[in-house]
């Protein structure tokens, strides 16, 4: 025991003979002899912030370890705050060497016979865990103090302290303290808690044997005693102390952040180690949206999995997007970007070919169209209910998604047109190799993807006539190309849309949207826009399997509905235009759609119109109509022709409908001319003359019946 003593004691005394020995003449030689420290900062994690600078994803170093950029402001200060009272009380004033802790450290060694406390400052910290003067022997403690002096001149005690927070180990592969905060407790530094703050002041002490995952007694005892010296030091009260005494620490390791990250790597790919790259995601609604699509997915089987877009219209930003929902799973190859990949697009193209129709004059939304089964050479479509509705509006055949009159549409527009038109905007069609563009083009006959659907979209939501933006992810401009429609077009497309039916449980007459489903259940599509935002979703499996009652208004519209209720804002629909017009008040080739090329066939088939009552050159007497304020009510009858009809009397309109029977009030003798015009533009005219005055005569005689007599 004696012995022991006595080599402690010696041991001690050449500590604090270390002490003087720079001053020296051998300690001139031997400062000489060291090696300067270390002065670049360490290598970090690359990292993938959203749009405001919060984390999405960092990336390991090449050497493996999580340590991610960090500075003092970054960190709560009651970190700091206990950080300095536990490991260099006197870290602003010395210069890199703490004599009197020293002094003090070598005392207690001789008069205690053990290690009591160390005498190791924060910059000797920094030195050894450069890896240059990693050794705690004598000479080892030697040279890390020689380091110290010379890294204190080289460096600010704020960039030492930097330095600390970088490189500090917490077990494992996690270095510094914003990896740590992480990985221990799911939260940014600049969050934490005293209990927190004072276990990852006592981690790095011994990272490995205090790991909480691994031995949380000696993890909960390690973070008490830098508690208890908080409190003997005065730096907290003792209420914060036992209030932070009472938490538990963690018990276990948490994962890193990895949002976004199909995108993220993405982004990532090409910089070089240690970047920050900035994307255009909004960091809480990509989180809200990636639960919403991967509970989705799970809800359709273990192969399904779901993509989602969201895009700010003003300004073209992808402000979340949802690659594939279920990202690290094999089973749903979640490593398939389905945001760019090419698939069967369904009737989600459907809008932009009434749109081109609407522009080219060919239709309005209250034009009367037939859906009923119709032959396209070979193919007859078909809807995807196997019913038919008749005639209906324009307006109601694209809320219903009705085929043939889609493909009416289109056979009108023209396949190649429509695809030049789409190209156009930046958003070409992918056709088969050497294939050109038909009618089943606008049936989902040809691939795109959600990314180009959620910009075409956000083209309507920003007006049709201003240049379609490319979506951007990272800070440079998105660059626009042609419109896709005109403003009064894109209006009465997206009213249209706003009032399509609803999935069940959701309100109607907020957002904009279509759904689509492609051949065989393989994709269901939905896409949606309010003023402000556009969101484009789609689901289905990665392989290109079907899922069978995968269907858009059932699969993915709830989702598309979801999803803007996630926004956390209040939803805006987009500004109406002018006021549509009526039936009666369109251009007599817009009332009704005929199918290119059927004109004359619709002439011969159907008997032009006829005025039933009165025939031409009747004579109309009181007898014959009502007596009404010094006039007659006539009452006039149609026959044949196609509704609706414009009636006019002595140039003056009675009807513009689709009534066979109505009445005319006369005001005056003599003779009067009634007109009748059909949606095709046939008319027909009787010319009668009212006598009011004559009472006797009670029926109406033609002029050959008159000669007769």
């Amino acid at each position: 025991m004696v012995r022991t003593r006595k080599t402690t004691a010696i041991a001690a005394a050449g500590l604090m003979t270390l002490a003087a020995v720079p001053a020296g003449v051998s300690g001139y030689y031997a400062f000489r002899s060291v090696p300067d420290p270390v002065v670049a900062a360490p290598v970090t994690s690359s990292l993938v912030l959203d749009r405001r600078g919060t984390l999405l994803s960092p990336f390991l170093t090449q050497s493996g370890h999580w340590r991610l950029p960090v500075t003092a402001a970054d960190v709560d200060p009651d970190y700091i705050r206990l950080l300095l009272a536990y490991e260099d009380k006197r870290f602003r004033a010395h210069k890199g060497i703490d004599w009197r802790a020293g002094i003090r450290a070598a005392w207690q060694m001789a008069t205690h016979g053990r290690i009591v406390s160390g005498a190791s400052t924060l910059t000797m910290q920094v030195v050894r865990l450069t890896g240059e003067e990693n050794s705690r022997s004598l000479s080892g403690k030697f040279r890390q103090a020689v380091q110290a002096m010379r890294l204190e001149k080289r460096l600010s005690k704020d960039e030492i302290l930097q330095r600390y927070l970088l490189r500090a180990p917490f077990g494992g592969n996690i270095e510094g303290v914003r990896a740590a905060s992480l990985a221990w407790f799911g939260k940014e530094p600049r969050h934490l808690t005293l209990a927190e703050s004072a276990l990852l002041v006592a981690l790095p002490q011994s990272p490995e044997a205090r790991r909480p995952d691994r031995d949380p007694e000696a993890a909960l005892a390690a973070r008490n005693r830098v508690l208890d010296r908080a409190l003997e030091a005065g730096t907290f009260s003792a209420a914060e102390i036992e209030y932070a005494k009472s938490q538990a620490v963690p018990d276990r390791r948490r994962p890193m952040p990895n949002h976004a990250p199909l995108t993220s790597l993405a982004a990532i790919a090409d910089q070089p180690q240690g970047s920050g790259i900035r994307l255009t995601l909004d960091a809480n609604l990509q989180t809200r949206l990636e639960e919403l699509a991967l509970s989705a997915a799970r809800g359709w089987g273990g192969k399904t999995t779901a993509a989602i877009v969201a895009v700010d219209n003003a300004t073209g930003d992808v402000i979340a997007r949802i690659a594939n929902a279920a990202y690290g799973s094999t089973e749903r190859r979640g490593a398939v970007d389905m945001a760019s990949a090419i698939r069967s697009p369904g009737s989600t193209l459907k809008p932009f070919v009434y749109a081109m129709a609407f522009e080219a004059g060919h239709a309005r939304p209250a034009t009367l169209i037939d859906d009923k089964p119709t032959r396209f050479g070979a193919w007859t479509p078909e809807n995807f209910s196997d019913t038919w509705r008749g005639t209906v509006s324009v307006r109601e055949a694209l809320q219903h998604s009705l085929n043939v009159p889609a493909v009416l549409m289109m056979e009108r527009v023209g396949p190649a047109r429509f695809a030049a038109r789409l190209n156009d905007t930046g958003h070409p069609l992918q056709l088969p190799e050497g294939t050109r563009p038909g009618l089943p083009v606008i049936l989902g006959g040809a691939g795109t993807t959600l990314e180009d659907l959620a910009s075409l979209y956000a083209g309507l939501a920003r007006g049709g006539d201003v240049p379609v933006l490319k979506l951007r992810f990272g800070e440079a401009g998105a660059s626009g190309e042609k419109p896709v429609t005109t403003r009064a077009v894109s209006w009465m497309i997206a009213n249209i849309l706003r009032e399509a039916p609803a999935p069940d449980h959701a309100a109607s007459g907020r957002i904009s949207f279509k759904t689509g489903t492609s051949y065989g259940y393989r994709d269901a599509w939905a896409i949606g826009f309010d003023k402000r935002t556009t969101i484009a979703v789609w689901i289905g499996r990665a392989d290109g399997a079907p899922v069978p009652g995968l269907i858009g208004r059932e699969a993915a519209a709830p989702i598309l509905f979801d999803a803007f209720a996630r926004l956390d804002r209040p939803l805006e629909p987009v500004a109406a235009g002018e006021k549509e017009q009526t039936p009666d008040e369109l251009p007599l080739p817009m009332r009704h759609f005929v199918r290119l090329g059927e004109e004359e066939t619709l002439f011969s088939e159907t008997a032009p119109p006829q005025i039933a009552y009165p025939p031409d050159g009747a004579r109309i007497e009181k007898a014959d109509g009502t007596m009404n304020g010094g006039g007659i009510t006539v009452p006039i009858r149609i026959a044949g022709g196609v509704p609706p009809f414009v009636v006019m009397a002595d140039n003056r309109p009675l009807q513009r409908g689709s009534r066979r029977n109505l009445s005319w009030q006369t005001g005056s003798e003599g003779f009067s001319t009634i007109v009748v015009i059909d949606s095709l533009g046939r008319r027909a005219g009787a010319r009668v003359r009212i006598d009011v005055g004559a009472i006797n005569r009670h029926v109406t005689l033609r002029p050959s019946e008159k000669t007769a007599q």
